[in-house]
């Protein structure tokens, strides 16, 4: 039986569909069976001003005043994002085009997306601006130079802190030096079922290559889905490792029969149409079989990877203290979608 909705529930809704769907998932995505985006992030702060944590809000006004203004001379077409509704807060984290943790109510903050909701410019988040671009599949390169683009053009009317030792200064040491940060997000579902994955990321580690969940710091690879990051490192380590990563991934994958595949795909299927209320994890763990099933093309399962990733953006990723029943909102969501 369908769960009641109230206006507010049926608004947001409303709001999160009609909402266009982010760049990284164009149709045209390399080795989107494995890879559904890659992004690259750069950080800076303005010379002059105290960081984030430590500035007074008069400064943090100050701050986003003039980045927003020197935004609007690049003759980028950004959408401004200030204050905003649980609605466009969900659609954009799960767009991945904002941080879980973006202090939205806080003095100074805004989001910039431009118009093909491929860039996004967080002001006075950690750091003073961040700036990401992501791009469809295994397109790192892509992500990479769109990302300097953007910064360079800021920079004709900002004055960014600069050390001759340090590199870019950054709130956090950790990031300082080249203030980038390139990261893969892949789909690792066969590497899982074979048992290799915490040995393959492990490896990874050791070579600076870091592992998260879909939604970075802070979540976990449920699903397996995993995102791989370098912070000021050269870009050629992470091409070879998430090349590396596919190509393992596709190898693990060929082991396994197509009957187990749709098996557990289905058994995933009929698991989310009977819940009357689904974890995060969950979701996400249907989502993932699904996947795989799309990407082998099996009869009776969507005919693209890419519309089950836009499954993953529309998920109630954040159900706040004002919505207890977000696991009931997300599983009669994921039943229709499966139903249809």
């Amino acid at each position: 039986m369908p769960i009641a909705r109230t206006d507010h529930e049926s608004w947001k809704r409303m709001v999160l569909r009609s909402m266009p769907p982010p760049a990284w998932l164009g149709i045209d995505a390399p080795s989107a069976d494995v890879v559904l985006s890659s992004r690259a992030r750069l950080m800076r702060n303005l010379q002059g001003f105290k960081f984030p944590h430590t500035a007074l809000p008069t400064e943090l006004e100050s701050i986003e005043k003039q980045i927003r203004e020197a935004a609007r001379a690049t003759g980028i077409e950004f959408e401004i994002f200030r204050q905003i509704s649980n609605a466009e807060r969900e659609y954009l984290v799960g767009c991945r085009l904002v941080s879980t943790d973006f202090e939205w109510f806080q003095p100074g903050r805004s989001v910039l997306i431009d118009k093909a909701r491929s860039l996004g410019v967080m002001i006075n988040e950690e750091d003073h601006l961040r700036i990401q671009a992501l791009t469809p599949g295994w397109s790192v390169e892509s992500a990479d130079a769109a990302a300097r683009s953007c910064v360079e053009a800021l920079g004709k009317n900002l004055e960014f802190a600069r050390s001759p030792h340090y590199g870019w200064l950054s709130a956090s040491p950790f990031n300082a030096g080249e203030g980038r940060r390139l990261s893969v997000m892949l789909h690792l579902i066969g590497l899982a079922q074979a048992k290799r994955l915490p040995t393959v990321l492990a490896a990874l580690t050791q070579e600076g290559i870091t592992a998260r969940g879909l939604f970075g710091e802070s979540s976990r690879a449920v699903g397996a889905f995993v995102q791989v990051s370098l912070v000021n490192g050269d870009r050629s380590e992470i091409i070879g490792a998430v090349d590396y990563l596919v190509s393992a991934e596709r190898e693990a994958r060929s082991h396994l029969e197509r009957s187990s595949i749709e098996a557990r795909a289905q058994q995933a299927v009929e698991f989310a149409i009977a819940s009357s209320t689904l974890s995060l994890g969950d979701a996400l763990r249907i989502l993932g079989w699904i996947r795989w099933a799309a990407a082998a093309q099996i009869e009776g399962f969507p005919k693209s990877v890419r519309s089950v990733d836009l499954l993953l953006t529309t998920l109630e990723l954040r159900g706040d203290a004002q919505e207890p029943k977000a696991p009931q909102y997300r599983a009669e969501y994921l039943r229709r979608a499966l139903e249809a």
